[in-house]
């Protein structure tokens, strides 16, 4: 590919058709011997390889990979072949005089490329140093097709293969990859680091990193684990270092095979990305500073849990995703929603005073219903046939529903059961590729029971099964529950009739020996089943991913009995009763009578829970004269809770309760209460004179709501503080900051700091999204008319989804025109998905709108 084409190739604006296993099966590689120099300073980078491939059919012709490339020399067993890169493919064909025999050959390339601003293919993170100094670290990202712009290769998860990777790094910088490497100088202030070789893994897995860096190690068994990160901050390391020692004995219990690699490193990156927070490289997890350091003058309680389950997360690739790969995009579902379980059932494990299990209930299950009961749901295993599909796979659907739907799974055949199945599918397939019937056969063959069936129901399908469940009158020691399924749907299209298995459990409250049961409800048809006599509640622990709709009279018996329910009952019910009212199932107003059973000393989650749900239910309305009244009451509903815990973090505070106190001085804050701005101003001045001077707690929500109410001289102050901050973290804190400020001018005074040459590409970009929070229609307006100037800094695998989703919070009925319009002359037809799902949550909120307004004004008092 010429340098022209290339350019031409990052203007536009979406990336190009793949199509499913594109290609040929004819050659495939065996084993990689790659070297790479990068030159940091000019942000390119050169490459020379030699692969070994196997031929398993006579061919006349080799394709692989590769994109932003120019190839200057290619060779099949040393005879020189002319390369033809095809940009809009990605391909890279070599055309024989002869064919190939079957068997074993060579192939080598040498090329060179770029060095990306953002977070695709090799890319540069720069930064200032404590002393003011400026810094750049290198870094790869491949996942989902981005190693094709380090290096020619078949980049499809399929192709499996060994690789050694070897880097020539300036004196002064360390690289860094998936395995340990020898170091060897080079004439010139040059040194070679050469890399062991890999296990057999996918292209997308490789790393490599090179910077001015630390590394702090400890030891877990026999593997090494280590943080790197840039001079300075190592330190910060230490809670992650301990968190992974104790997770990697845990899995490698759990999947029943050893870490296979022999080292583990979790790389800390002062950057930042629109689409990853972290990427588990085997051997070498990438982590953007905030999911990895934890800086304990600065970081609250939920940063430090967010580190620890995103850890837990990256780690479960190693073995799910990594060692046992999917075969295709297709069941990403199989990486992603399996790592984003095992991050769920570790920290609960492991850490048991967050009450994980209660909190995952509340945010991932609920997400997951939110989305998946829309017209813009998709299947768990879904269809992808492009390389923007692939990057809208990653979504809310591929990792809290698949999360949902594994934590039913396992709560239907047994956790022992669960276990040993997942064992079977390790030792059956490492270093292999899988698709997800191949996982449902080794747990079926662990349960003693088909599991795939009901399975394929909540995989092959998309939406929300609805159970509901009465219950008569008790006779004889005996009462009969009557079940009916129906579809759980938030607007018409996800209300067309389907049918599930859906495994219903069930317990009786306040009841001895037989209290529960379980039933599978298929169908339409009502189906009956036995219990006890007392208050039925369905879906005990919330493993079920079904919602739940109870009769007037088992309604009230569960809300009598709120109070004695496990926290993560709690807040399911609360979660159900929110959501029927949504969706016109049940009258809002059951909702309100649930709420009015959380009393003062009720669990901080569940207060969390209630805090979140009328936030939303009162962003619905503001700007309508019902606005105001929904605020206050919510404010008014939430001050027991706020009085009982106080805005000042205490020293026995337990992380329910800080992450409580976090999100309701939040919402205080952005309700622009006196109190609160008065405290966020107060503290942003100790701020300016000491960085730290804010608890930790609280530093977040305090800072968040001295930039929501800022004045022209707050912003300025702000922006001051910002320019002069050298701590990179904490000066992409500030700047996401500036664009959160009620005042349009002021959120036009950010954008036009978009367009400066101020802060970096993903700085800029973080910027305007967070001015889409408090303005979305003036970001999505100056986003598509400067979109020339936005694509080019968006990552390869956002650029089809970032610009049409910064209006999805608008409430102007003119918006989904807008952003369908702009899609359909800018993006091709099989990549406006992310436009789809959009303009269908605006649109749906104005129905939600109409519909509660009734139950809503009622509560809310006249």
């Amino acid at each position: 590919m010429s340098r022209l084409a290339t350019a031409l190739l990052l203007m536009t604006v979406s990336t190009p058709a793949l199509a499913q296993g594109q290609l040929p099966k004819t050659v495939v590689p065996v084993s990689y011997d790659i070297k790479i120099e990068p030159d940091a300073s000019a942000m390119t980078f050169t490459g020379s390889e030699t692969v070994n491939v196997r031929v398993t059919a006579p061919t006349k012709t080799i394709v692989l990979n590769a994109a932003d490339l120019d190839v200057t020399l290619a060779s099949v067993d040393g005879v020189q072949v002319k390369p033809v890169l095809n940009a809009q493919a990605q391909t890279l064909t070599l055309n024989l005089a002869k064919p190939l025999t079957a068997g074993n050959h060579r192939v080598a390339f040498v090329w060179s490329g770029k060095i990306n601003t953002s977070a695709a293919g090799l890319f540069a993170i720069d930064y200032t140093n404590p002393d003011g100094s400026k810094a750049r670290m290198l870094a790869t990202q491949f996942e989902a097709p981005d190693a094709r712009r380090f290096a020619p290769m078949w980049d499809e998860p399929a192709f499996k293969a060994k690789f050694t990777l070897s880097a020539v790094a300036p004196k002064g910088q360390t690289a860094f990859s998936n395995m340990p490497a020898k170091v060897t100088k080079l004439t010139g202030d040059k040194q070679l680091y050469s890399f062991g070789e890999s296990p057999i893994m996918s292209s997308y897995l490789l790393y490599l990193g090179m910077g001015d860096v630390e590394r702090k190690t400890v030891m877990a068994g026999k593997t090494e684990i280590g943080v790197i990160t840039r001079r300075g901050v190592i330190d910060q390391a230490d809670y992650a270092l301990a968190a992974a020692k104790r997770l990697l004995p845990y899995y490698e219990s759990y999947f029943g095979q050893p870490y296979p690699l022999p080292k583990m490193d979790m790389i800390a990156g002062p950057g930042s990305s629109q689409f990853f927070g972290a990427m588990e490289n085997w051997g070498a997890i990438f982590y953007f500073e905030p999911e990895l350091l934890f800086d304990a003058k600065r970081a609250t309680v939920s940063n430090q849990q967010r580190i620890y389950t995103v850890i837990a997360h990256e780690m479960a690739h190693q073995w799910f995703g990594d060692l046992v790969t999917m075969r295709w995009w297709d069941d990403l579902w199989l990486n992603e929603g399996f790592a984003s379980w095992m991050e769920g059932k570790a920290t609960a494990a492991l850490n048991p005073q967050w009450d994980y299990r209660a909190l995952t209930v509340a945010t991932e299950r609920e997400a997951a219903m939110r989305l998946d009961a829309t017209a813009a749901t998709h299947p768990v295993i879904r269809k992808v046939t492009t390389v923007d599909q692939i990057g809208e796979a990653f979504d809310t659907i591929t990792y809290q529903k698949g999360q949902a739907v594994i934590d039913m799974l396992e709560s239907t055949v047994g956790e022992a059961k669960f276990r040993d199945g997942v064992r079977r599918y390790m030792a059956k397939y490492k270093y292999s590729n899988t698709l997800t019937d191949q996982l449902w056969a080794e747990v079926s063959a662990a349960a003693g029971r088909d599991v795939a069936p009901f399975m394929h129901d909540f995989t092959l399908q998309g939406g929300v099964p609805l159970i509901s469940v009465a219950t008569s009158a008790c006779t004889g020691g005996r009462s009969t529950l009557t079940f009916r399924q129906t579809r759980f749907g938030l607007d018409a299209a996800s209300k067309a009739p389907q049918t599930w298995r859906v495994p219903v459990t069930w317990t009786t409250l306040g009841t001895g020996a037989g209290a529960k049961g379980s039933k599978e409800v298929r169908g339409a048809t009502p189906q009956t089943a036995s219990a006890g006599c007392g208050t039925v509640f369905v879906n005990p622990g919330m493993g079920g991913y079904f919602r739940t709709r109870y009769d007037a009279a088992g309604h009230d018996a569960v809300v009598k009995a709120f109070a004695s329910l496990p926290v993560a009952d709690q807040v399911g019910f609360m979660g159900d009763d929110m959501a029927l009212g949504y969706s016109g199932d049940q009258d809002l107003a059951l909702y309100f009578q649930t709420l009015g059973a959380v009393t003062a000393d009720a669990d901080p989650l569940v207060w969390t829970m209630a805090s979140g749900q009328l936030a939303r239910l009162s962003g619905m309305y503001d700007g309508t004269p019902l606005g105001d009244r929904v605020q206050a009451k919510t404010l008014q509903v939430l001050a027991p809770a706020l009085d009982r815990y106080g805005l000042e973090p205490k020293r026995d505070d337990s992380a329910a309760v800080t992450n409580l106190r976090e999100q309701l001085v939040s919402l205080l804050g952005g309700a622009g209460d006196p109190r609160v701005v008065d405290r966020a101003r107060s503290y942003f001045a100790a701020v300016r004179k000491d960085s730290s001077a804010i608890p930790p707690a609280i530093r977040r929500p305090m800072l968040g709501t001295f930039a929501r109410n800022a004045t022209a001289a707050d912003w300025d102050a702000l922006l001051a503080t910002t320019r002069a901050e050298t701590n990179p973290v904490v000066k992409n804190s500030y700047i996401s900051l500036l664009g959160v400020a009620k005042d349009e001018a002021l959120a036009n005074q950010a954008l036009e700091l978009v367009k400066s040459s101020d802060f970096t590409d993903q700085q800029k970009i973080s910027l305007l999204a967070a001015v889409a929070q408090a303005h979305p229609d003036l970001a999505f307006d100056f986003a598509t008319a400067n979109a020339a100037m936005i694509n080019p800094m968006l990552e390869t695998s956002s650029r089809s989804s970032f610009i049409v989703q910064l209006g999805g919070g608008s409430n102007d009925p003119k918006m989904p025109a807008k952003i369908t319009d702009w899609a359909a002359k800018n993006l091709p037809e099989a990549s406006r998905g992310t436009a789809v799902r959009t303009v269908n949550a605006i649109r749906n909120r104005a129905v939600f709108a109409d519909r509660l307004r009734p139950a809503v004004t009622t509560w809310a008092g006249n």
